[in-house]
């Protein structure tokens, strides 16, 4: 089962097939932050739109990996930041559900497709030539982007549960130290430079 995994992870046909899905993914990404980066301090944009920048950094991994090339430092941050927003937007449209008891049809899609995006971070971690110093740096970025989220409040903003935004602070910030923990794995199983 796990060599059939491999196998279709590695195929051409299917490498190239998830660059595109990502790439359109990563551009509508952007598109639905538009508002919100429309009144963002420009010192901030970088750090706004999390999901689609990590949908980004995964896209440049498959473009790479696609012509057999590595580059350590996006895969790591691939794999933070995948993990991270994808398992984070699971929990925020599930948070939303339970305080509305529905979502509307773009909540599901949420869901669905940040569900995946943390799946298939997962997936090619194996394939990642990553060491500790790719982590650390993906490290640093991911607990960057928590302050500049919950300290000068640029998070995305989820109406229903915005009056609990400390607690979600703390989850989120624990949620990035759970993903540099597993990105750390990996890269441990691989050299510990």
């Amino acid at each position: 089962m796990k060599a059939l995994a491999g196998y279709i992870l590695n195929q051409r046909s299917f490498l190239i097939a998830l660059f595109l899905i990502n790439l359109a993914g990563t551009i509508y990404g952007y598109i639905w932050y538009e508002s919100q980066l429309k009144i963002t301090d420009p010192i901030f944009l970088i750090f706004v739109p999390d999901s689609p920048t990590a949908s980004l950094f995964f896209t440049i991994f498959l473009f790479f990996y696609i012509f057999n090339k590595n580059i350590p430092y996006i895969e790591a941050l691939a794999l933070v930041t995948l993990f991270k927003y994808g398992i984070w937007a699971v929990v925020m449209n599930g948070l939303t559900f339970m305080e509305y008891g529905a979502l509307p049809w773009t909540g599901y899609m949420l869901v669905v497709s940040h569900g995946a995006m943390a799946v298939q971070g997962l997936l090619y971690a194996p394939y990642y030539k990553l060491k500790f110093r790719h982590v650390a740096v993906a490290g640093v970025w991911t607990l960057h982007n928590d302050v500049i989220d919950y300290v000068y409040e640029q998070m995305p903003v989820y109406p229903a549960i915005m009056e609990h935004i400390n607690a979600i602070g703390y989850f989120t910030f624990w949620l990035s130290v759970v993903s540099i923990a597993i990105a750390f794995l990996f890269a441990g199983k691989r050299s510990t430079v």
